[in-house]
């Protein structure tokens, strides 16, 4: 995961559950995420209820971007009732061997591609067999379909437990400075300690700020004053504050215009102090450090 991009292109808004892009409009965003030096995309079977991955890979092949120029996540494991998914009556996980298996064949076939950079387990089941996982991970790297694996949502016992099995590159969670549980439980030191590479799904935090509420405006407010202080907007604060930290947390940006992508990326250039950190910190606690 070394040639991993700074900076990664989740494509969940991309098809029908967002912009509705067309191949040919999907196709030159994969050549301008290309061109600003994002090469990593994210992906996930469910996306677009089983379809986003099929018009991406269409797309790629339009695009002419060489396979060998751009690594491709993707994810399975939660099962969605819904036309691409008949017969099932609930939406449920399911981890076991022959659908972590499965789930790649369809993967590959949808993306036109030869090989996953990385495939997840998207979300932990309370009946996740890791031993059973590790042997579908050991005969997916071995036959060449996918070469490294990871996980969403992990807490660091999970992380272990699945270690026993097979070591996972990477853990993508919720973490931003609206949302600073994986900072102090664990969770990202964990990933640290396993060279584990931690991602972030939701690097804005906007779910906890642009509220209707009395509390999400307070935040959102003093939040925007902290931006304020430093010419920044809001989003430009929420990813130079996982930007700066040593895991190397990588957001997820799931923007499907090529203008907020490069907005992003041009961040990657301006490099925050300690203190300018610890200011964002304890503006989004609402209390002073102990």
């Amino acid at each position: 995961m070394n040639n991993f991009s700074k900076v990664v292109a989740g494509v969940i808004r991309w098809g029908s559950w967002g912009s509705k892009l067309s191949t040919s409009k999907m196709a030159s965003l994969i050549n301008s995420c290309v061109e600003y030096g994002v090469t990593t995309f994210d992906h996930a079977d469910i996306y677009g209820n089983y379809t986003t991955e099929r018009e991406f890979g269409d797309a790629l092949i339009l695009s002419g971007v060489p396979r060998d120029q751009v690594q491709l996540i993707t994810k399975c494991g939660i099962i969605k009732p819904c036309a691409e998914k008949p017969g099932f009556q609930i939406s449920h996980y399911n981890t076991s061997k022959r659908h972590i298996i499965e789930s790649v064949e369809t993967s590959l076939e949808n993306l036109n591609t030869e090989y996953i950079d990385v495939m997840m387990i998207n979300r932990p089941s309370p009946i996740m067999n890791y031993e059973e996982m590790g042997e579908a991970f050991h005969i997916l790297k071995e036959s060449g379909k996918v070469k490294e694996f990871g996980v969403v949502n992990f807490s660091p016992d999970q992380i272990r437990a699945m270690y026993r099995y097979y070591p996972i590159m990477s853990n993508q969670v919720e973490v931003s400075m609206t949302h600073l549980t994986p900072l102090f439980d664990g969770t990202i030191d964990t990933c640290m300690a396993h060279d584990m590479i931690p991602m972030s799904w939701s690097p804005l935090g906007g779910g906890s700020i642009y509220t209707n509420t009395k509390a999400g405006h307070k935040l959102e407010a003093r939040l925007q004053k902290q931006a304020d202080k430093y010419g920044w907007t809001l989003s430009d604060m929420a990813l130079l504050f996982l930007m700066h930290h040593p895991s190397g947390i990588l957001p997820v940006i799931n923007y499907a215009k090529p203008d907020k992508i490069k907005e992003t990326v041009d961040l990657l250039d301006v490099v925050l102090s300690n203190e300018q950190w610890f200011e964002i910190l304890i503006t989004a606690q609402g209390f002073e450090m102990p």
